[in-house]
Order: C-alpha cells, then sequence, then structure tokens
C-alpha cells in the first residue's frame, strides 16, 4: 500500500477565488470552441454550444460519484471519498500540509482560499485563526504559524457540515467544473471528462510545461479533438500520453499507474462513457466499482 496521496504533488501556481473558475473556463473554451459563450455571458445558439450541451457530462451526479472514487483510489488508496474531509499531512512533496477530498495544499493557495471561504460563510470556525499563517507560508513548505495546533483544527473543523460544503464547492470551482466544461468544449465524453479533471487536480492550471493547459495544448498539436472533427479515441490517448510525460518530468510523478492501469484501461475497453463495472490498479492496488 503506497502513502496516501502519493500522486498528490502539484499545482505551482495559485489560483485566487475573485479569477479562479470563470478566468480558467472562458481560457479553456476559447481555445476549444470559440464561438461557446463565456459562463457569464448570455448564451448563444450556435452549432459549437449545441454540441457542447449534448456532450454527456461527469457532472451527471452518478459519474461525478464514480470520478470522486477514482481520484480517492489514486490519492488516498479508498473509494470512500466522503472520509477524506478530515485528511491532513504533509507528504514531503514541497507543497506543505495536504489535505481534504481533493489535496488542498498549504504551499499552493488552494488551501489558503478553502479556509477564507469557510471563514466567510463561518467566521468563528476553528481555522479562521490560521489564516494569517497559510497566507505567510503561501508557495512555501513552511509550516511556521500552523504547528502544533493546525491539524488538530483541521480534523475539528471537519466535522462542521458547512466545512464539507466548503470543500465541495472549491473543488468544483477550481478544478471539477473547469475540467468539465473544458471537456464538453473539446467535444470529448464522460472519460475525457474525467481524464481533464484529474490531469487538473493533480498538475493544476499554471503556467508550466506540467500544468493542465500544456498538457492540453501538447495533446492538440498531436491530434484533432471532436469538436473540430477529429476521432475522440485518438485525442484521448494523444492527451494520455501527454499526461504521462508531463507526470515524469516530476520524480513524484514517476508512478504513471494513474494513468497507465486506469484510464488507459477504460479507454482501450472502448468505454468512453465511464459506465461500471470498472476495475482498476493504482500504485499496484486494485479496485473495483460495481455501480
Amino acid at each position: 500500500m503506497h502513502n496516501p496521496h502519493n500522486g498528490t504533488a502539484r499545482r505551482t501556481t495559485r489560483l485566487t477565488r475573485p479569477v479562479g473558475f470563470a478566468a480558467l473556463a472562458l481560457g479553456l473554451a476559447l481555445t476549444a470552441t470559440p464561438m461557446t459563450a463565456h459562463a457569464d455571458e448570455t448564451p448563444t445558439t450556435s452549432a459549437a454550444h449545441q454540441q457542447e450541451a449534448a456532450v454527456p457530462g461527469l457532472d451527471d451526479p452518478a459519474k461525478k460519484d464514480i470520478a470522486m472514487r477514482l481520484v480517492s483510489s489514486a490519492e488516498n488508496s479508498s473509494l470512500d471519498w466522503k472520509a477524506q474531509y478530515k485528511y491532513i499531512e504533509d507528504i514531503g512533496d514541497g507543497r506543505g500540509y495536504t489535505a481534504g477530498i481533493i489535496g488542498f495544499c498549504s504551499g499552493t493557495g488552494d488551501m489558503l482560499d478553502l479556509v477564507e471561504l469557510y471563514t466567510e460563510r463561518e467566521p468563528g470556525n476553528p481555522l479562521a485563526g490560521y489564516l494569517p499563517a497559510l497566507r505567510a507560508v503561501d508557495g512555501t513548505d513552511s509550516h511556521e504559524g500552523l504547528d502544533p495546533g493546525f491539524t488538530g483544527a483541521w480534523a475539528e473543523a471537519a466535522s462542521d457540515p458547512a466545512f464539507e460544503q466548503a470543500q465541495n464547492d472549491e473543488r468544483d470551482r477550481v478544478y471539477f467544473d473547469p475540467a468539465v466544461k473544458a471537456g464538453k468544449g473539446d467535444g470529448i465524453g464522460t472519460l475525457g471528462q474525467f481524464a481533464y479533471y484529474d490531469a487538473l487536480v493533480m498538475h493544476g492550471e499554471g503556467g508550466d510545461s506540467a500544468s493542465f493547459g500544456s498538457i492540453r495544448e501538447r495533446a492538440l498539436s498531436r491530434a484533432t479533438p471532436p469538436s473540430r472533427g477529429g476521432d475522440e479515441v485518438t485525442y484521448l490517448h494523444a492527451f494520455l500520453d501527454a499526461r504521462v510525460w508531463a507526470m515524469r518530468q516530476e520524480e513524484a510523478h514517476s508512478d504513471t499507474s494513474r494513468v497507465d492501469t486506469a484510464q488507459r484501461v477504460f479507454l482501450d475497453e472502448g468505454n468512453l462513457n465511464l459506465d461500471p463495472p470498472l476495475d482498476w490498479k493504482v500504485y499496484g492496488d486494485s479496485f473495483h466499482i460495481d455501480r
């Protein structure tokens, strides 16, 4: 059994709440299907918009739950993703503390954004007093001002439904919703949208060569997405190839089974809709989903 969050190290560029989802979604949508409307604009009646709406989505509740279980299998060696709200540890990847259902990190800004959101909603929460320290350690792996009480405060907060909801909302805003929107814009189905989501979780939308945006651009340079008339299977293989290349740029990601014996297996089976039953392996562990 690997250490929890063995594949979590990522997100070198912070996505702040004022610009996160809207800016990222717009940028991805424009490069995928130029005629698709921005989420805040009046919807268009263009063919591209209609195509995007017709593509089956990972945002179907049952598919979203499968996505969360798939990610949790890699991030926590468990399919019980709802048990991870309380998870917190420093896994030694240079991102400080890693915590929660999607691996929010004290060194990459998304944990800070989460605690700020939670504090806006619940000002007296157990984590509110750590906001100055979280701002100070952002961009580093330091625990200064967090130890020794921060992990206990996180565990206490995790018993609050409002904190669970804040984690859900930040996951969706920063990672899930942009990935699904980009996938639909590229004309790829549920499996492809999951491949985008998993890549965005691990690599973030930074500006470096191993970021999600760079992975996607590498794939687009090698294959045509369905939104431009290309073959979906061919394009997804190109995307997974680009993802594997990006993972190998960092030692923490050198085990690429998260792609090779999971997503690639579903793709080789032709399971573009990510329909159960599903069988896969991650870091040597075997998993199964019946439904």
